[in-house]
């Protein structure tokens, strides 16, 4: 009885994790960790995300898509020293999918904000959301 209360819970808080967008046990052990994520708005539009107090530094990111496909046309990476990388994407994301992984310029790098232009026009399913991950 106690261990099926305790499986239950796990696969609980499990779940939660999942679903919030941060990192799960294999996630961590890939050495993935979950940044941060924006909902988009539906159409042909262009988004920021903005660091703010982000202590650590990534050398690559990946996307991840949740609630509805997302097409990803182009992401700027802007660095803390001012510094930009232009990544082309053009890629239709599947809801639950990821891009690739991008392999930022310059090994370990400190993120201030990344800009993206996207297209939701067609997949009114629900509304998408962009999750960045970086691992170091």
């Amino acid at each position: 009885m106690i261990v099926s209360i305790f499986s239950a819970l796990f696969l609980l808080v499990n779940s939660f994790c999942m679903n919030s967008g941060t990192a799960t046990n294999v996630d961590l052990a890939n050495g993935w960790r979950f940044i941060a994520d924006r909902q988009v708005n539906f159409g042909v539009d262009r988004d920021v995300i903005v660091f703010g107090n982000l202590k650590d530094d990534f050398s690559q990111l990946k996307f991840i898509v949740k609630g509805a496909p997302l097409k990803i046309y182009d992401v700027k990476v802007y660095f803390d020293n001012g510094s930009v990388q232009d990544v082309a994407i053009r890629s239709l994301i599947r809801q639950g999918g990821e891009s690739r992984v991008i392999d930022l310029e310059g090994g370990r790098r400190h993120l201030s904000k990344i800009e993206f232009w996207y297209e939701t026009k067609g997949y009114r399913k629900g509304r998408a959301t962009m999750a960045v991950w970086g691992n170091s």
